[in-house]
């Protein structure tokens, strides 16, 4: 699976910002997919998940009721939707995807990355 992220951009806070990530390759609704990200001198965090039924949704808590993830299998593209971003919200996104939804929750043995996409949320 190629992941291709996109959207990131500089945004003032309390702005909004709309991730694409597109797969191809394999069937992309067998895989869970996720955002994480990774600010300067900090180690990658979750940032939230999608099953590939888009049944189940898990969110850092720091984003809940902020950012809402989805995604449309027959466009083969997940979405992260980031509403009243703050400065702490500045970092590299990165999207995933993987067979199991659990994987990219933990941020650990993740099969697929996708390239990252810088977001900027200025003061």
């Amino acid at each position: 699976v190629q992941l291709q992220a996109s959207g990131g951009g500089l945004v003032q806070a309390g702005g909004s910002l709309r991730l694409s990530c597109v797969a191809s390759g394999r069937p992309f609704s067998d895989y869970a997919m996720g955002w994480l990200r990774q600010a300067p001198g900090k180690e990658r965090e979750f940032v939230a998940a999608i099953s590939w039924t888009s049944g189940s949704t898990y969110y850092e808590d720091s984003v809940k009721g902020r950012f809402t993830i989805s995604r449309d299998n027959a466009k083969n593209t997940a979405y992260l939707q980031m509403n009243s971003l703050k400065p702490e919200d500045t970092a590299v996104y990165y999207c995933a995807a993987d067979p199991r939804l659990s994987r990219v929750v933990a941020g650990t043995g993740i099969a697929y990355w996708g390239q990252g996409t810088q977001v900027t949320v200025s003061s």
